[in-house]
């Protein structure tokens, strides 16, 4: 809230995705009921409630539900579980496996044609839910959910008891903190014990004041280039730069990609190259559009091409570097994840969790740490190197090819989820083509050595695939 955040979301009950186990879907995670109250007392006593909103997700299912949460401090609503089952999900738990019968989470052509879910039957919930609301508002005696925010002296917690037992839970902390959120120490006189009672905002995002929003900053190293880039591209001109990057610089890229997006020119049809120097911070090239390409020769922190969404990535290390790439790790944690399109070449080794929930980028790296390309359902990685354990956990779509010299790649597989499969001639073709694009764009000692040598190479590498794919 202090960074400038419009909404905080206090998401819990239940633990994990479809993927997770059943003990993490039935017991991890608490109930929000008790977190609210918290929530709510530490941003009064900060003087930060009407900076920021509050939104509430797990197991909202009813106008009950609704209305409690405004109680307790929830000004946002969110509905993920009872919004799925009405457009036709049976909470089968296979969402991970591609597999879904009623085609809502898979790829499968034939299993998403199976979908018969519509916007009406969304609408119509969330109709539902709001009657729901109303009436029970009505039965309070209130026309809106701002007039119940606080009131814990509206709420029973006992009169549902079933046994002795439930009668002694203490309910105290939400009362003590609701009552601290209404009256902060802020409120305090310095005069005398009564505080005055602060009324929490209204609810809704947009109801909150918006001169405490802080805008957004573009990096001064976008901010000087991007009328120059833009006009580039949009009269057809390429366009380069040189510049030097320090790991306090974040999200290099994602300022530019969304001004190309405004102005529609990322397209790709125009294309700027940029070039980095030094240690670039999290999330260097997130969301980079079709127009740009990158370079680094240095080392990135994590989500290198974070989002990735048509454009292409290039890290090498610096020119004269006496270390050997593939033996050293150039690039931070989480890279790729949630990309969509694009490339990603790099030139030394990749921490864990590679390429999670990929779905159309290509990637070329030396080597990975563990649960390379989690819930990945599209695009394609090579790896020349090692790589960590659970590899493919949750795939249900995509290619991962594996350099596996010791033979150990079946025993680090995420068994439930991928398969090993020899490469046939089209993924041969396919390996050969990213090797050497590899080492034109990052003149990689690695590219060079399995190019040199392809005939031998070649056959120590295998495909891994989701096991329910073709």
């Amino acid at each position: 809230a202090k960074a400038g955040v419009d909404c905080v979301v206090v998401s819990s009950w239940d633990g994990g995705t479809g993927a997770a186990p059943l003990s993490s879907l039935d017991y991890a995670g608490g109930p929000w009921e008790l977190s609210l109250p918290e929530i709510r007392q530490v941003l009064a006593m900060n003087d930060l409630s009407d900076r920021v909103s509050i939104q509430v997700d797990g197991r909202l299912r009813s106008g009950r539900d609704v209305v409690i949460a405004a109680i307790l401090g929830a000004r946002e609503f969110a509905f993920g579980t009872a919004a799925l089952i009405a457009m036709g999900c049976i909470a089968c738990g296979g969402c991970a496996e591609g597999r879904c019968p009623v085609g809502i989470a898979t790829q499968d052509e034939d299993l998403r044609a199976k979908f018969a879910g519509s916007p009406e039957h969304l609408s119509r919930l969330f109709l539902f839910i709001a009657e729901d609301t109303r009436r029970i508002l009505s039965s309070m005696g209130f026309k809106k959910l701002d007039e119940l925010a606080g009131r814990y002296d509206l709420l029973d917690y006992h009169g549902r008891d079933r046994s002795a037992r439930d009668a002694t839970l203490d309910f105290s902390k939400i009362t003590e903190a609701l009552e601290i959120a209404a009256r902060p120490p802020s409120a305090w006189s310095e005069y005398g014990d009564e505080a005055a009672a602060i009324a929490p905002p209204p609810a809704g995002l947009p109801a909150f004041l918006a001169s405490w929003r802080a805008g957004f900053k573009v990096p001064e190293l976008e901010a000087d280039i991007m009328e120059p880039l833009a006009e580039a591209l949009s009269s057809g001109q390429p366009f380069r730069a040189d510049l030097i990057l320090r790991n306090s610089d974040r999200s290099i890229g994602a300022a530019l990609s969304g001004e190309l997006v405004r102005r529609g020119l990322d397209d790709g049809l125009g294309r700027a190259s940029i070039s980095f120097r030094g240690s670039a911070g999290q999330s260097f090239g997130a969301f980079l559009v079709p127009s740009l390409s990158f370079e680094l020769e240095g080392e990135a922190n994590d989500f290198v091409g974070k989002g990735l969404s048509g454009g292409s990535i290039a890290l090498r290390p610096p020119a004269g570097s006496a270390f050997a790439p593939e033996d050293n790790v150039i690039a931070g944690n989480v890279c790729l994840i949630g990309a969509t399109g694009g490339e990603l070449f790099v030139c030394g080794r990749a921490g864990e969790r590679f390429a999670i929930r990929n779905s159309g980028a290509i990637a070329v790296v030396e080597g990975l740490g563990d649960h390379a390309c989690e819930y990945m359902t599209g695009g394609v990685v090579a790896v020349l190197g090692p790589t960590g354990v659970n590899v493919g956990a949750g795939m249900s779509g995509g290619s991962i090819f594996v350099l596996d010299e010791d033979g150990s790649l079946r025993s680090k597989i995420a068994a439930g989820s991928a398969r090993i499969s020899p490469l046939d001639e089209s993924e041969r073709e396919l390996l050969r083509g990213l090797v050497a694009r590899h080492g034109e764009r990052t003149s990689s000692p690695r590219a060079a050595a399995l190019l040199a040598d392809w005939a031998r190479w070649e056959g120590l590498f295998s495909a891994v695939k989701a096991s329910g794919a073709c």
